[in-house]
């Protein structure tokens, strides 16, 4: 946003030059881009002169010896010039020698081509007046002989180019900045009270230029129509002119000006209407229709849809609502009866419109910012008294209003002692107080250290914590006046801690096996979080004041993102490379929202990629090995001991091609795995199939100390293996089986010798079974560290197996 400083002056006294307001504006939030200087800088060695005589060089051509009065007092002065636009008796400004001239270019007394040269005549540029410097500025109104040349000029406009923070919506005005600068310089703020005060109905009434006013959308919560008869269009005065142009604006008439002057001034955006092209008399807030199009007064055509607010009449919409208006209402030289709109839009409302026309204006920026909503009707009576002043007219005493401003102020508690506790340093209650007074904070006290009870304005409504109170005013104070001290912390090496071990141990094994690792925002859509995970309410990860409709909730899932990346690296011809990520993500439980450590991967079905030997595509099985080895390397965990489940009915995954391990709320880890949902994947323009693998792990459960691997010697002896086929269900589970058919085997071995693995190798469906039933066969696998087994010991243990699993009638042993 532009500033410019003699604007800002008429609300604060500020002595307070350029140079110290750029090292200034940064310390209390506000960073500086560029100050831009216009018009005459002080030059205090450059005076009027008038010309007495011009003679040819005697060594140059191009150059002339001029005889110069610079002084009622002092003999004129010789100095050569090459300039040649001038004659004997202009006046013309005159750099004597020591004169500094922008450019940092100093003036001395010296010889030219051999003839001595008492100081310089300047052009419009040389004095930093303009590009000019085809010859001398020759000064037509003939100033005295003498004069100081910054006596003929109007002092020099500094413009500032400040980058605001979003949550400064307060700051996008020169009052807002005034307010800023006022408090830190400890000077009043001055603000115009308005002479206006119409009166506010909730309905137009019989005088009003509008018959109806109708609101039918929420993102307009609050929205006034005040009306002027009579104006007179026309050219602004100069101030107004030279204010707007200050800032980059080009002036446009005496009424569109205003509004955009006012705009400037009280950071409120309004639209002035010719009351005459409102059809039916009659103003509309409403969402735009399917379809509908409107050409915006920067001549383009825009369809609309209905996630657009318009400001409609009867028959069309003439304003994208707090964007731009349309050429249909806009004011022009017929205009003589205007309607004057002031409203508060959500935020959310303006930006999602913006996104979609592709159209960003002044209005928008601070909409989107969230103006206060408690200025609307003061802004309103601004222009009101600005266009009677400038356009004349009479305003209609009532103007209408629907709804209300939908904040106010707000009261923080807070005690002095809490302040200095979080500043680390004492500061008095008068310091403390007073800063948050000149910032237009009320402070009341009911007794002495009692609590503070802080009224924070409307305009200030991204205050609303007590550390934000202590932030306020630690900005005015100054971070430069924080004593100096000795720091004394206890750090942490990255490699020391638990949670960034498991981030680096994570990107190198999935580096290690060809993924490319990847970076993502750790917001999302909200609208697409219940499509993928339907066990987080959305509302617990919802921020409270979202930047934007696709960063508006917390994720709770890395795959999306992946699948994101996957799909970029298509439409950019990269192939289907596979993808990794390692992050936090958000997950709710008991009504609490936690952060949890994730790793994610996602494997496309078919890369696309024509190679001479054919890979075997990627399958449940090889996501699920992957899975596991990802957690026993992180984790420590025997693959043994996990325990898949299929996961059932959930929208990222494919029912009956993923499954499950552990719980993060109960075990501390939870490993997910399988295919995703081919219906999300082809919403995310993904034609393929994409296996994915996902491990998330609490951060209390990395900081327990795991048990240090216990190493044994190998076996010299062979193993000795059985096989086992058993008739199950057909509905039973492999694993639930194998778990079964693992424990029969190591009751039966006890510990005369070991088994080494239970381990399913074959299934069969079909002819020579019952109906609902298949078959699974095993393989047992059993080893002595002390001896060659002998096969009498292995087939009692294996006739012991089959006992135990045909007991019951759960189980049959296929012959």
């Amino acid at each position: 946003m532009r500033v410019s400083l003699s604007w800002l002056k008429k609300y604060v006294n500020l002595a307070a030059t350029p140079e110290e307001l750029k090292r200034v504006l940064p310390m209390i939030g506000h960073e500086v881009a560029s100050v831009e200087v216009k018009g005459l800088m002080p030059l205090p060695q450059v005076v009027v002169g008038e010309i007495l005589t011009s003679a040819q060089h005697p060594n140059a051509d191009k150059l002339s010896v001029c005889s110069v009065q610079t002084s009622l007092t002092e003999p004129p002065r010789q100095i050569v010039c090459g300039a040649k636009n001038y004659k004997v008796g202009d006046r013309v400004p005159v750099a004597l020698p020591g004169a500094k001239l922008p450019g940092d270019f100093t003036i001395k007394r010296s010889k030219l081509r051999g003839v001595e040269s008492d100081g310089m005549m300047c052009s419009g540029k040389e004095l930093g007046l303009g590009d000019d410097h085809s010859g001398l500025l020759i000064l037509e109104n003939r100033p005295e002989i003498g004069t100081p040349i910054n006596n003929l000029f109007p002092e020099p406009e500094a413009v500032f180019e400040l980058e605001l923070t979003a949550n400064r919506g307060d700051c996008w005005s020169h009052v807002g900045i005034a307010r800023e600068l006022a408090a830190k310089y400890g000077q009043p703020l001055q603000v115009p009270a308005p002479k206006s005060a119409p009166e506010a109905k909730s309905a137009p009434d019989g005088n009003h230029l509008l018959k109806a006013l109708r609101v039918t959308s929420a993102d307009c919560p609050y929205y006034t129509a005040a009306a002027i008869r009579g104006v007179k269009i026309g050219p602004s005065p100069a101030w107004l002119k030279r204010d707007l142009e200050a800032v980059g604006l080009r002036a446009i008439n005496n009424v569109v000006d205003v509004t955009n002057w006012v705009m400037l001034e009280l950071g409120q955006p309004l639209h002035a209407f010719d009351a005459k092209k409102i059809r039916g008399a009659e103003i509309v807030v409403r969402a735009a229709n399917a379809g509908e199009k409107i050409t915006t007064l920067d001549g383009k055509e825009r369809v609309l849809d209905p996630s657009v607010l318009v400001i409609a009449d009867a028959e069309r919409p003439l304003v994208v609502a707090g964007v731009m208006g349309s050429v249909d209402a806009e004011v022009d030289a017929t205009t003589t009866d205007i309607a004057l709109e002031s409203a508060y839009f959500r935020p959310s409302a303006i930006r999602q419109a913006t996104r979609l026309l592709g159209l960003h204006t002044d209005s928008s920026q601070r909409f989107a910012r969230d103006v206060d909503p408690a200025g609307v009707v003061l802004a309103a009576r601004r222009a009101i008294d600005l266009i009677l002043e400038t356009a004349g007219g009479e305003l209609v005493p009532r103007y209408a209003v629907h709804g209300a401003a939908p904040r106010d102020a707000h009261i923080i508690q807070i005690t002095p002692d809490y302040v200095r506790e979080r500043l680390g340093f004492t500061v008095s209650d008068a310091e403390i107080r007073g800063i948050f007074e000149r910032l237009g904070f009320h402070v009341a006290v009911d007794a002495v250290g009692a609590p503070w009870f802080v009224g924070v304005p409307s305009v200030r409504g991204e205050v609303a914590r007590p550390i934000d109170l202590v932030e306020e005013f630690l900005r005015i104070y100054g971070t430069d006046k924080i004593p100096a001290a000795p720091v004394s912390v206890t750090s942490l090496d990255r490699e020391d801690d638990a949670q960034g071990v498991f981030g680096v141990k994570a990107a190198e094994f999935l580096a290690a096996k060809q993924f490319a690792e990847c970076v993502h925002y750790t917001l999302r859509d909200g609208a697409e979080l219940p499509k993928w995970q339907s066990d987080t309410p959305t509302g617990v990860l919802a921020l409270a004041n979202a930047l934007n409709a696709d960063m508006s909730h917390l994720r709770p899932s890395l795959v999306p993102g992946l699948l994101e990346a996957l799909r970029r690296n298509t439409d950019h011809g990269n192939g289907l490379p596979r993808l990794s990520e390692v992050g936090r993500i958000f997950r709710e439980n008991d009504g609490k929202l936690n952060e949890v450590e994730s790793v994610a991967f996602v494997v496309p079905g078919e890369t696309g990629e024509r190679s001479w030997k054919t890979m075997p595509a990627p399958d449940f099985y090889a996501v699920k090995g992957l899975a596991t080895q990802l957690a026993a390397h992180l984790l420590g965990i025997d693959a043994a001991t996990l325990d898949f489940q299929p996961i059932g009915p959930r929208p990222m995954w494919q029912s009956g091609h993923a499954a499950e391990s552990g719980c993060w709320v109960k075990n501390g880890f939870q490993i997910k795995c399988g295919l995703v949902s081919p219906g999300l994947t082809k919403e995310k323009g993904l034609d393929c199939f994409v296996y994915a693998g996902e491990l998330l792990v609490r951060p209390d459960f990395l900081a327990k100390a795991k048990s240090r691997a216990r190493l044994q010697a190998f076996s010299a002896f062979p193993p000795t293996t059985r096989d086992l086929a058993l008739v199950v269900d057909e509905a039973a589970s492999a694993e639930s089986v194998r778990q079964d058919v693992e424990a029969a085997t190591k009751a039966a071995a006890g510990t005369t010798f070991a088994v080494e693995s239970v381990s399913v190798f074959d299934l069969y469906t079909g002819t020579g079974l019952p109906a609902g039933k298949k078959s699974l066969a095993f393989a047992l696998r059993f080893r002595s560290l002390e001896r060659t087994l002998k096969d009498d010991e292995v087939n009692a243990v294996f006739n012991a197996i089959q006992q135990t699993l045909t007991t019951g009638g759960k189980y049959t042993v296929r012959s």
